[in-house]
């Protein structure tokens, strides 16, 4: 199956859990619209090399609500790499995470930017 729709996010920078590490560390916060009527809250680490247009981040988000009639929640995944401004996302859910009338979720999620900055989803999942 597959849902879409647009979505809010909103950042917020967090000390670091080490000073010394180099690495930056988000709050996440999430508003879906679309299939998925939901929100979500999470972690993001990241790190940005010394070479132009070259960074990754990792980030786990829980998200809670309403897919295509089914209401529950699950957990995301995501793993991101910029290698010299070429960019690779994978978002997936992370296996038996789901609950409620999610249980048993799998799939992935793709993240699209416009030139405006809007964000929209496209989630490709399966349910048991």
């Amino acid at each position: 199956m597959q849902a879409s729709g647009t979505f809010t996010v909103k950042l917020e920078p967090q000390p670091p859990a080490h000073a010394d590490s180099g690495l930056g560390r988000m709050s996440i916060a999430k508003q879906f619209s679309g299939d998925l009527d939901a929100h979500s809250f999470g972690e993001m680490l990241s790190f940005r090399s010394a070479v132009d247009g070259s960074a990754g981040y990792v980030a786990m988000e829980r998200v809670t609500g309403v897919l295509h009639g089914r209401r529950g929640g699950f957990v995301l995944q995501h793993s991101g790499t910029m290698d010299r401004g070429a960019p690779t996302l994978v978002v997936s859910v992370v296996p038996d995470s789901g609950s409620e009338e999610l249980t048993g979720l799998s799939g992935t999620l793709a993240v699209h930017i416009d030139a405006q900055g809007g964000h929209s989803y496209t989630f490709d999942y399966r349910l048991p």
